[in-house]
């Protein structure tokens, strides 16, 4: 039996107002977000705060694999300026990437080492730990230590981060 286009409308909705409560949970968690271990933020900045929140957002998913942080910190327009071969542009292409690096690391921790933000740009050092006891492509992990850094570029506007890359794309 196919539902009758108010029970669709009825059903989206409801997706809907599900996930608007929990963007509003997540958002008002934020005392809860990876604080950097340095930061520096042009004082001339009006926009710093948020800059400087969007950037927390983003390791917050990066440390939890929580989506619902990506999507408070992506824009549904971001560009990876330095994407990966093999991953997706836009907001799916990071999704994407901590899903299967949680297959194999379901342990993984990142936090913020520095944070430096001037105008509508951070420049974030992420320190990422765990250890590989699942499987990537062929690969299975039998407990190796992971231990490695990121460095990022963000460029933040309307609260949200809309390109990633190095100062020369962004």
């Amino acid at each position: 039996m196919t539902p009758s286009p108010i029970s669709r409308l009825a059903r989206h909705a409801l997706l809907a107002l599900g996930l608007a409560g929990s963007l509003a949970a997540h958002a008002a968690s934020d005392a809860n977000l990876p604080a950097p271990h340095h930061l520096a933020v042009d004082a001339a900045s009006a926009q710093s705060d948020d800059v400087v929140q969007t950037a927390r957002r983003y390791a917050a998913f990066w440390d939890t694999g929580d989506v619902v942080y990506a999507k408070l910190a992506l824009s549904p327009e971001f560009v990876d300026r330095t994407l990966p071969a093999g991953r997706p542009q836009g907001p799916d292409g990071p999704l994407q990437a901590s899903k299967g690096f949680r297959a194999a690391v379901p342990d993984l921790h990142a936090e913020i080492d520095d944070l430096v933000v001037a105008g509508d740009r951070a420049s974030v050092h992420l320190h990422f730990r765990g250890h590989f006891t699942g499987q990537f492509q062929n690969l299975k992990g039998n407990g190796q230590t992971v231990d490695f850094q990121a460095f990022d570029l963000y460029r933040v506007r309307d609260g949200r981060i809309s390109k990633t890359g190095t100062s020369k794309t962004i």
